[in-house]
């Protein structure tokens, strides 16, 4: 057996998903399996194969996300990445991951790398660094009330809403907002053709007594403005009251009056007394109209991880909160070519950085960059931590980069891939 990685043959494609899933233990329905052939890039697939078997596989995906100053930049998602237990401490997933990183340099299309982890301490050691979180919450709505300021009360109450059984059928629409939503928030993925079916995977196996998928849709003047898909799982006590919950799989809205139309249309749902939210925004707007924040049960877990693949380029890919003048001396041991000085000069409308040889006044590794990348952790609370370091103290460098590269919203990975 090689550990160098092999380009994946479409022919082939059959039995790497089936290692992948067997070191998953993934039980995955045939439609399922179909969806996530057509979206396989089987050109920037790769594998190990040890006698004619796959025991290795990772994946890219050609993704554009959000990033702080609204714009929608490429980006290279990592995907189906396993090692079969037989195989494992052998440097097979670091070789992969050398790959990768090396294929994504060489086209020079993606200055950054996201991907979302299984285990989260495997990708740190290559450069990935915790850049947004999701929110979870079970909201005790029969005791928890939204409170809507007047206005937008009025005018979600005018707005109309169009409700399906069958969330597919109301497509187009949910699309539409998904669309226009995604440079306001770092973090959101465009969806390339294929990807609007995956918020639709729906398999019996993990609705756990719940409804099929449903859809409500939100609509200004017959437009679109926002959309909900939820499922609703009835339960019963002994006595006969209804104690159903409607679980949340999908929500945006782009507007006030539309996100207080859609909570409003969730809590009010027949027999049923909580809403269950996963995968949320951390600064979700009903964090901030509910009067009882403690019968609301929020989490928070790590969502999307992200390193820069070339430096300069993924600096000078976003636009900066504050006018930004700094040189960073950036640590990068898996990619030696990020290593050095860097003179960021930015701010709102665009930036530029390029290597320099002037004395630096932060040094950081790219893992730190990653995760202050998206606005979502500062790199002053990073420098709290003692992972950045400000070389002039006291020189008011930290503070100013550290509010240059922040963002006004959190950033939010909306699904998994």
């Amino acid at each position: 057996m090689t550990t160098e990685p092999q380009v994946l043959q479409p022919s082939e494609w059959d039995t790497w998903y089936a290692s992948l899933q067997s070191a998953f233990a993934a039980d995955e329905t045939s439609e399922e399996q179909e969806l996530y052939r057509s979206l396989t890039e089987t050109e920037r697939s790769i594998g190990v194969w040890d006698e004619g078997r796959p025991v290795a596989t990772a994946g890219l995906l050609s993704f554009r996300m959000a990033v702080p100053g609204g714009a929608v930049v490429p980006a290279a998602g990592v995907t189906m990445v396993s090692v079969a237990p037989t195989h494992r401490r052998r440097g097979l997933l670091r070789s992969m991951m050398r790959r990768q990183l090396d294929d994504v340099r060489e086209a020079g299309e993606e200055s950054l790398a996201v991907l979302t982890a299984s285990e989260a301490g495997i990708y740190g050691r290559f450069g990935y660094g915790l850049a947004a979180r999701s929110l979870s919450a079970r909201i005790d709505t029969a005791r928890v009330a939204l409170e809507l300021p007047a206005g937008t009360a009025d005018e979600a109450a005018g707005l109309r809403l169009r409700q399906s059984d069958e969330a597919a059928s109301l497509l187009a629409e949910c699309e539409s907002v998904y669309a226009r939503a995604v440079p306001r928030r770092p973090g959101m993925l465009e969806r390339r053709p294929g990807w609007e079916r995956v918020p639709l995977v729906d398999p019996e196996r993990t609705r756990e007594g719940a409804s099929p998928l449903r859809c409500v849709v939100v609509l200004r003047d017959g437009e679109p403005v926002g959309y909900a898909r939820y499922a609703v799982r009835l339960h019963w006590t002994q006595t006969g009251a209804a104690e159903g919950e409607v679980r949340l799989r999908e929500l945006e809205a782009l507007d006030p009056a539309g996100h207080a139309a859609l909570w409003r249309f969730l809590w009010g749902i027949d027999l049923t007394s909580a809403v269950v939210a996963d995968d949320r925004p951390l600064d979700d707007p009903w964090l901030h109209l509910v009067n009882d924040p403690r019968r609301c049960a929020t989490a928070f877990r790590d969502a999307l991880y992200l390193r820069p693949v070339e430096v300069g380029g993924a600096l000078a890919a976003r636009g900066y909160a504050a006018p930004v003048e700094v040189v960073l001396e950036v640590e990068d041991a898996f990619c030696p070519w990020n290593t050095g000085r860097w003179r960021l000069s930015g701010d709102a409308k665009g930036a530029v950085c390029e290597p320099t040889r002037d004395a630096a006044d932060l040094s950081l590794s790219v893992r730190e960059l990653g995760r202050a990348y998206l606005g979502g952790t500062s790199l002053a609370a990073l420098a709290g931590a003692g992972l950045v370091r400000e070389q002039r103290p006291g020189s008011g460098a930290l503070a100013a980069v550290s509010a240059a590269f922040g963002s006004d919203v959190q950033p939010w990975l909306p699904h998994g891939f």
